[in-house]
């Protein structure tokens, strides 16, 4: 019998949700991208997630990681409560270059410590760019608390995302989480998400 973990992968618009999962995912990773919609966003990429995106890690022939991707835009936060219901832990990415989005992630975070008690870490992503913040001075600028990881990050490199990873579940460990994880592993049943992929 095959089991899954759930972890969610969220941020604001164009942080890097969707590469994050496409790098380490073991299978096409399943999304709901449309055509950006406002000048503003069609200024930094032409297609957003509306809804999730959606992928799976083999970690032993009877565990798999699913990875749920979360919309960014605010006006989509009710799909946020839905794909964190039952998860382990959850990423937020950050995009280390546009400072001007820190704001809103500070929103998504303060609003996720309402929907779920999961730990979390922070990504600080694109650090493979000389315009990218370290690590360090996110941290400072969202306010994060020390007991909180925050990590560099390159979306597009696997094994950057699998560290990021990594590290998210020895922070839930360390929390004393696992209790809450088992009672989170289900049976790997059929679903709508796995269905389609």
């Amino acid at each position: 019998m095959k089991h899954m973990l759930k972890i969610v992968v969220t941020g604001s618009f164009a942080a890097g949700k969707t590469q994050f999962i496409r790098s380490i995912s073991d299978i096409d990773v399943v999304d709901t991208d449309f055509k950006t919609t406002t000048n503003e966003e069609r200024g930094l990429k032409s297609e957003t997630t509306v809804a999730l995106d959606f992928g799976t890690i083999v970690i032993t022939p009877s565990l798999k990681l699913y990875l749920f991707g979360t919309p960014g835009q605010v006006r989509f936060d009710y799909m946020w409560e839905e794909l964190a219901t039952g998860c382990i832990g959850y990423v937020v990415l950050v995009d280390s270059c546009r400072p001007a989005y820190f704001a809103e992630t500070q929103h998504l975070m303060h609003r996720f410590t309402e929907i779920t008690p999961a730990p979390f870490v922070v990504a600080a992503n694109k650090q493979d760019d000389p315009a990218a913040l370290p690590p360090m001075y996110v941290r400072r600028r969202l306010g994060i608390p020390a007991e909180i990881p925050v990590l560099p990050c390159v979306a597009s490199e696997r094994s950057s995302v699998k560290l990021v990873l990594i590290s998210l579940l020895k922070h839930i460990t360390s929390y004393g989480a696992t209790s809450d994880a088992e009672d989170n592993v289900v049976d790997d049943a059929p679903s709508s998400h796995a269905s389609s992929a």
